[in-house]
C-alpha cells in the first residue's frame, strides 16, 4: 500500500468521532468512527496461531504480509484518500505489530477525565430511557452504580480502554504515541489539529470549526444507543453540572495518570 496509515484510539466519549470528523474535512485524509480493522487484525492473528494446526505452514513473515493486506484490501479502490486514519480502541494494544508492519504509522490517542467519560455514558442512558443500549448488554436494569462499575471493570468499555492506553504510554514503543486531551480539541482545536499535523508529518490544512459534520444515527440505532456518535456542528467547549453522584464522580478524580509530568516517563507528547 502507498498510503499512509496512522490509526485513533484511546479512551471512548473522548472526542475520537470530533477528531475523525475535523480530520475527514481535508481532502487528502480518510478518517471515521471505530471500524472493523481492529476486530480482524486480532481475528487473524487467533486463527493463525498454533491453535489452529495448520499454523505449522504459516512463517511470521506471511502472517506479516497478510495483516498487511488486510488494510490493503480493506481501503482498496474504494478508498482514494492518500492519508487513512483507522480508529479503534485496541490499537494502543497493537504498537509492536504496528511498529513491525508499517514503521511510518502514528497512533492517536483521545483521553478525558474518567469520571466526565463515565457521566457522558450515563446521560446517554438517561436520554435513552426507553433504549436499552449495547453497552449493557441491552440489560435495562442496575443503577448508576452498577453502570459505573461495569464501565470501569477491566473488561468493561472504559476499563478496557484504560488499559490498553496505560499499556501504550508505559510501553518501549511509545514515541509513536501522542494523547489529546478532549478539552483541548473543544477548546482550541486550531492549535490541537496543529500539533496532530506536526507529530505526523503532514502539511497543515485550514479547517472549518464552524460547519463539522459527521451521521452515525443508522449504526447508533442498531446499538441501541441514539446519540452515541453524535458531535455538534460548531466544536466549542460547553461547561455542565454532572449527573452522577458526588461520591462517584470523586472515586474516579485521580485516574487521569497523563496529567502529571512525573508519571511520563517516556516524555510522550500529551495534547
Amino acid at each position: 500500500m502507498s498510503r499512509t496509515i496512522h490509526f485513533i484510539s484511546g479512551l471512548p466519549r473522548s472526542g475520537s468521532t470530533l477528531l475523525a470528523a475535523l480530520l475527514k474535512q481535508n481532502p487528502r485524509f480518510h478518517a471515521g468512527m471505530s471500524g472493523p480493522m481492529g476486530g480482524l487484525f486480532s481475528t487473524m492473528l487467533a486463527e493463525m496461531s498454533h491453535r489452529n494446526e495448520m499454523a505449522v505452514f504459516i512463517s511470521d513473515e506471511q502472517r506479516k504480509r497478510l495483516l498487511h493486506g488486510l488494510f490493503d484490501n480493506y481501503y482498496g479502490p474504494e478508498t482514494d484518500a492518500e492519508v487513512i486514519f483507522d480508529t479503534n480502541r485496541s490499537w494502543t494494544t497493537r504498537l509492536p505489530a504496528i511498529k513491525t508492519l508499517m514503521p511510518n504509522s502514528k497512533v492517536i490517542a483521545c483521553v478525558r477525565d474518567v469520571q466526565w467519560i463515565i457521566d457522558s455514558v450515563e446521560r446517554l442512558v438517561r436520554k435513552n430511557a426507553f433504549s436499552p443500549s449495547s453497552i449493557f448488554n441491552y440489560n435495562p436494569g442496575g443503577t448508576v452504580y452498577t453502570r459505573a462499575n461495569g464501565l470501569a471493570g477491566s473488561d468493561g468499555m472504559v476499563g478496557y480502554a484504560y488499559d490498553a492506553l496505560k499499556e501504550a504510554f508505559y510501553g518501549p514503543e511509545a514515541d509513536r504515541l501522542m494523547l489529546v486531551q478532549y478539552d483541548s480539541l473543544v477548546k482550541e482545536p486550531g492549535l490541537t489539529l496543529a500539533a496532530i499535523y506536526a507529530f505526523i508529518g503532514e502539511p497543515t490544512f485550514k479547517h472549518d470549526f464552524d460547519n463539522v459534520e459527521y451521521d452515525a444515527r443508522e449504526f447508533d440505532l442498531r446499538t441501541g444507543t441514539p446519540g452515541l456518535h453524535d458531535i455538534k456542528r460548531r466544536v466549542a467547549h460547553e461547561p455542565r453540572e454532572s449527573v452522577l453522584p458526588p461520591d462517584l464522580f470523586r472515586r474516579f478524580e485521580n485516574d487521569s495518570f497523563w496529567k502529571q509530568a512525573e508519571n511520563n516517563p517516556r516524555g510522550v507528547r500529551v495534547v
